[in-house]
């Protein structure tokens, strides 16, 4: 059988594209160059359905939630309230798999960080 080797991408809509990019750089250092090209580090990667009606994701309306891992949640999340993101005031361990934090990017979606175990 034939098998997927890895996300090649995530696309989203955006009112002001330059703009949430520059949040995206700025904010998480994601640091894509001019065609949206990011060269991530190895890692895992989770791929988990939820159920229609979970909370998890914040609005109803927000169908996917897209997932960075962080070397360091703490930092990140000071990093981003120091810049004046939307950030969540709770975090989340689970044992064994690791910390959990969410900032919502300035076009309304929310985004969860991990920093695994």
């Amino acid at each position: 059988m034939e098998r997927v080797l890895g996300i090649g991408g995530y696309f989203k809509r955006a009112v002001d594209p330059a703009a949430l990019s520059a949040w995206y750089r700025d904010c998480l250092g994601l640091d894509a160059d001019e065609t949206g090209l990011w060269r991530q580090e190895a890692g895992p990667t989770v791929f988990a359905p939820f159920e229609s009606g979970t909370d998890y994701f914040g609005s109803r309306a927000q169908q996917t939630m897209l997932n960075f891992r962080v070397r360091d949640l703490d930092a990140m999340l000071a990093q981003l309230r120091a810049k004046g993101a939307d950030v969540a005031g709770e975090t989340q361990d689970m044992e064994g798999v690791g910390r959990f934090g969410w900032v919502t990017d300035p076009e309304g979606t929310r985004i969860e960080l991990w920093q695994p175990a």
